[in-house]
């Protein structure tokens, strides 16, 4: 007679860490430019009063002027919040970052990129990722040696890109240019250059790579992608053996050309590359720019899963969420998910004592526990002092390892 197992993972409720040193943290940058033209690439902007010709003018415009902290306070999200609960343009991806445990911030226009500098309270050594979507200043020598030594030390850094002739202040450098002027002054160290083009399109040409975090990671899989005037990239695996296309123009091969989204390994850190920032527009912020939503309505919702994925991935210490949510492949069920105190997992026939790990959004282990299993097949953790968000539940069972999202929420 089959048996059914059921390990109920008990979690009680505990508030946000006020502590933002507790958390995984990630910076979004506004010290580029971000805000000039129709582009309002920030995570909130209580002010719009900026102008940029070329560079940072306050009082003089009405371009968003993005605070280092959003406002409301973050510690006031949860997962009913909606992501007009701030104001800008990548909110909604700054939203999701916290509902799923992470804390936000933004680098103001006066802030500076520097790496190992104590006398900057936001010196990237403090950050997990750092976001850069659209530069439109050119990056100083002091800033390049930064970013590099950010990613060789762990870091990871998501570069986004637009289309040729981007130009939003009017300095003579588009992101394109920008991006390649950083990587060309280490000799392409990433193996990624970005192309002078301008296309749009919604492609679905996309390799089978079934282990693939970005494309099959904690917010699902991946099927297409559209791009509103973007560039794509050429990929140079001879200068970095670890770069790989995840998603690709219509008609292209599955090789180094006409990519749209890629990443990499550098050092101890990781590195992905967009060529389009029109997927990351939520829609919402600036009130004197024209805002599309990229992020939620172009193609079907898979830009949230796949930008979501590549930023989990980035500020992941290890691979462990590769592959998640694969019980479909198994015989256990798990409910009710997101829970704010139990979650159940049943597995059925005849199970054997195994181990069951937890992981949070870093990658790193927080719990491990050999269950003994009894009569009644169930087997309890006690979990007391976590914080609403993302965890990895997996579990091994004989020759069998599953690896599950849990969402713990208010």
């Amino acid at each position: 007679m089959k048996k059914a197992l059921f390990i109920t993972v008990l979690i009680f409720y505990y508030p946000f860490f006020n502590c933002a040193s507790a958390q995984v943290k990630i910076l979004f940058d506004c010290t580029k430019a971000e805000t000039a033209g129709n582009a309002d690439w920030v995570i909130d902007a209580d002010l719009h009063n900026m102008d940029w010709l070329p560079n940072a003018m306050v009082g003089t415009g009405n371009e968003s002027n993005a605070q280092h902290l959003p406002s409301p306070a973050q510690t006031s999200v949860t997962s009913s919040t909606a992501e007009t609960y701030w104001d800008g343009a990548l909110s909604a991806w700054a939203i999701g970052l916290v509902k799923s445990g992470y804390w936000v911030e933004s680098l103001p226009y006066n802030g500076h990129i520097t790496y190992n500098d104590g006398s900057n309270s936001q010196d990237l050594s403090n950050y997990k990722v750092f976001v850069i979507d659209e530069p439109n200043i050119r990056f100083t020598a002091n800033e390049k040696s930064a970013l590099i030594q950010f990613i060789q030390n762990g870091g990871g850094l998501f570069m986004i890109s637009d289309h040729a002739g981007s130009d939003r202040n009017g300095d003579g450098w588009d992101s394109q240019s920008i991006w390649n002027d950083f990587m060309s002054t280490y000799n392409n160290p990433f193996g990624i250059t970005y192309d002078s083009a301008d296309f749009s399109q919604t492609t679905s040409n996309i390799p089978n790579l079934p282990g693939d975090s970005l494309l099959h990671g904690p917010y699902g899989d991946v099927t297409e992608m559209q791009y509103a005037n973007g560039a794509s990239m050429t990929l140079n695996p001879d200068k970095n053996n670890s770069v790989k296309g995840i998603i690709y123009k219509t008609g292209a091969s599955f090789g180094n050309n006409e990519v749209m989204m890629a990443y990499a390994r550098y050092g101890n850190g990781k590195i992905v590359a967009l060529g389009d920032s029109s997927p990351t527009d939520d829609g919402t912020g600036d009130p004197n720019d024209i805002l599309y939503s990229g992020w939620a309505q172009d193609a079907n919702g898979n830009h949230k899963k796949v930008i979501m994925n590549a930023t989990i991935w980035l500020a992941a210490i290890s691979d462990t969420l590769t592959l998640v949510d694969n019980l479909a492949e198994s015989n256990i069920s798990v409910y009710p998910n997101p829970s704010t105190g139990e979650f159940v997992f049943k597995i059925g026939g005849n199970p054997l004592p195994g181990n069951i790990q937890l992981y949070d959004i870093a990658g790193k282990v927080i719990l491990q526990s050999n269950p003994v299993f009894l009569n009644q097949n169930i087997a309890t953790l006690d979990l007391k002092n976590l914080t609403d968000g993302l965890y990895i539940a997996v579990i091994s069972i004989g020759e069998t390892t599953i690896r599950k999202k849990l969402i713990k929420s208010n």
